[in-house]
């Protein structure tokens, strides 16, 4: 291949020469794929709304394309539009949460033990630190998670599975525990997590296109 360019649309194209080359795992991925977005405890528009938020935090562009163009046909652009955020304030909420840890390293109060629920205490310490900055993301934070065009209790499940994606412990407890309190069950929590696990492995198998386009210069 002799073209400068490493991202197109149609570069996905490739894709199923994935299928040729490892069929029995290709296959057993998109089996997996399937049954994590088929209706459940949570029907199949909050999940790929969930798929859409997500697809912003792994930065797939391809899942981005595939799963915005599946959901339009049942969420109007607002839906997709507040999902996003949602999943803009859970990146934006993990890389803030992570000050506790800096603040322990920073004052030499770390230890072995990397993440404890009592650091997130420390947050205290960066509202006052942060200032108008610190306010200025809560208040972002608040708007994202409010309920509007999608419920409060929709936008718990898709920050839960971003959470998972950030990798964030803090995020994942916080939210796990405001969803508790919304009447999320553990089937929705679980099905929202797989969720988030299909689109973080199906981002990793959608770049094999660009792996084959490389390989083939």
């Amino acid at each position: 291949m002799g073209e400068d360019s490493l991202y197109k649309l149609s570069h996905f194209e490739r894709v199923g020469e994935l299928r040729e080359l490892a069929p029995e795992q290709v296959n057993a991925f998109l089996a997996f794929d399937e049954k994590a977005l088929a209706p459940g405890a949570i029907d199949g528009k909050t999940k790929e709304l969930i798929a859409v938020a997500v697809a912003h935090v792994t930065g797939c562009a391809y899942c981005i394309e595939v799963h915005t163009g599946k959901v339009k046909q049942e969420a109007s652009r607002e839906e997709v539009a507040e999902a996003i955020m949602v999943a803009t304030a859970l990146k934006a909420g993990s890389a803030a949460a992570h000050t506790v840890n800096a603040y322990n390293s920073f004052d030499s109060k770390g230890s072995d033990e990397m993440f404890k629920a009592s650091y997130f205490e420390r947050m205290r310490e960066v509202a006052d630190i942060g200032g108008e900055a610190f306010e200025a993301f809560m208040q972002f934070d608040r708007a994202a998670m409010k309920g509007g065009a999608i419920g409060a209790k929709e936008k718990e499940l898709i920050a839960i599975a971003v959470a998972h994606v950030t990798g964030c412990p803090y995020c994942i407890h916080v939210h796990t525990m405001a969803a508790k309190e919304k009447d999320i069950t553990i089937g929705e929590l679980t099905e929202a997590v797989m969720v988030a696990t299909a689109l973080k492995a199906g981002s990793a198998m959608a770049h094999g296109v660009n792996a084959l386009n490389a390989y083939d210069r």
